[in-house]
């Protein structure tokens, strides 16, 4: 009776714990309403020109990049020397799978661009050979843009 008792009070604490925490959700994301998964733009965010030049305005699309599980690549928009959207113009797509990992990663791979005005972001999880191949991809259009 005693050990029944300690496993159901455990069990119950435990349960309790989970349900109180809340999924991590990072501070660039917060507030951020949903995007598109192939489109996104962002409104400007001061301080964040590259080594203060405006230069780089049009869209630049960034090299192709062999992953896992198939191609990546994206094209970047900027408006003098900042970030204004990232579309994704090739991503994998070979099952229902790949599609659906693209429509969860892809949208917010580019939120996290956008804010970080920058290539430098996290990977998502569950998709790190997407997210990889995006990084990469954006980062040689932005270093076009910046050429």
């Amino acid at each position: 009776m005693r050990r029944a008792l300690l496993a159901t009070t455990g069990i119950s604490a435990l349960i309790v714990t989970l349900l109180a925490l809340k999924p991590h959700q990072s501070p660039a994301l917060a507030g951020v309403p949903p995007r598109s998964p192939l489109a996104s733009s962002s409104p400007h965010t001061p301080g964040s020109t590259p080594s203060g030049k405006a230069s780089g305005t049009g869209t630049f699309t960034g090299d192709p990049i062999d992953t896992q599980y198939g191609t990546v690549q994206v094209a970047a928009t900027l408006t003098h020397g900042k970030l204004t959207a990232v579309r994704v113009l090739q991503a994998p797509d070979q099952n229902g799978r790949d599609h659906q990992i693209a429509s969860y990663a892809l949208p917010r791979l580019a939120q996290e661009a956008l804010g970080a005005q920058s290539a430098h972001i996290d990977a998502v999880s569950g998709a790190s050979y997407t997210s990889q191949g995006y990084i990469q991809s954006l980062q040689s259009a932005l270093d076009q843009a910046h050429a």
